[in-house]
């Protein structure tokens, strides 16, 4: 077994924390996996895992291997590509909030799937940054503005907001038809990750953009919570408009204030310098553009 080799089973021991699923996974003997472990172990002079009766975990030159050895792989994977001409092929480690996926990506996925049979496409959901490298995550996808040094972004899409209120909360606190109806109103909050206070309301007036900050009675970091209050009566929020699209239309939701429109939300995908030019990458970005103007 090659290097590189040996460095695609150390990975998978790692990521299923199991000599035995990662010797089921790569359909080999489970004492081939403990063998070129500890060849790999030696070869290097470190020590890459710890084992416990329990489950597999890394060391700290395990994990700081593990990394370099994904970029290596991919690296290898993607120049074989490019020059034999397949499409591209191996893991690719998607991290995306749950809404955003269900509404825009499971609906197409199938034929993302069917155009690249040989991509293994992991999907999870996270809100945050700081584990993107560490965990091999090839590709973040977000709503909003996020910043991360470590990370390269791209814009591939603009999504309409609105404003909203439940039936009840408009019954109690009156419908404003203008920006200064709202100061007898409240809002439920919205602490985006790394803020200490909450979103204000946008509005767009013209070529300006005003923000506006209610009482609140309630903050949330979380999207699905921010619906699920504003349907109680909570407050007023504003949202991308697919979010909250069946609530408005079975009348769980009010849209409001429609002649001040909310300035849109970009939508960004950031990704790990060195997965840049990783070619299941760019033809994921490449989807993905396709997906979101397709609305």
């Amino acid at each position: 077994m090659d290097r590189i080799d040996a460095m695609r089973v150390f990975t998978r021991v790692l990521e299923r924390q199991s000599f035995t699923a990662a010797a089921e996974d790569l359909n080999i003997a489970r004492s081939t996996v403990t063998d070129v472990v500890k060849r790999l172990e030696k070869r290097i002079g470190v020590v890459l895992l710890e084992r416990t009766t329990r489950q597999v975990i890394p060391t700290i030159d395990g994990d700081a291997f593990y990394r370099r050895c994904l970029s290596i792989i991919q690296d290898v994977e993607d120049a074989e590509t490019v020059f034999s001409g397949i499409k591209p092929k191996g893991v690719l480690r998607v991290d995306v909030h749950g809404t955003l996926a269900r509404h825009f990506l499971m609906p197409k996925l199938p034929q993302f799937l069917c155009a690249y049979p040989d991509i293994d496409l992991y999907m999870s959901e996270g809100d945050r940054f700081s584990d993107v490298i560490r965990e091999g995550i090839d590709c973040v996808i977000r709503v909003g503005t996020p910043k991360s040094e470590d990370l390269v972004a791209k814009k591939i899409a603009l999504l309409e907001e609105v404003t909203v209120a439940s039936p009840e909360y408009l019954k109690s606190f009156g419908t404003p038809h203008d920006i200064s109806d709202l100061k007898t109103h409240k809002m439920v909050g919205f602490r985006a990750t790394g803020s200490s206070v909450a979103m204000p309301l946008e509005f767009r007036l013209e070529k300006t953009v005003k923000t506006v900050s209610l009482k609140v009675s309630l903050t949330v970091n979380a999207a699905e919570t921010l619906v699920a209050a504003a349907r109680l009566g909570l407050g007023i929020i504003q949202v991308p408009r697919y979010h909250v699209q069946s609530d408005i239309k079975n009348g769980m939701l009010t849209s409001i204030l429609e002649n001040y429109p909310s300035t849109p939300s970009p939508v960004s995908i950031l990704y790990p310098r060195n997965r840049q030019h990783a070619s299941r990458v760019k033809v994921f970005i490449e989807w993905l553009e396709t997906v979101f103007s397709d609305g």
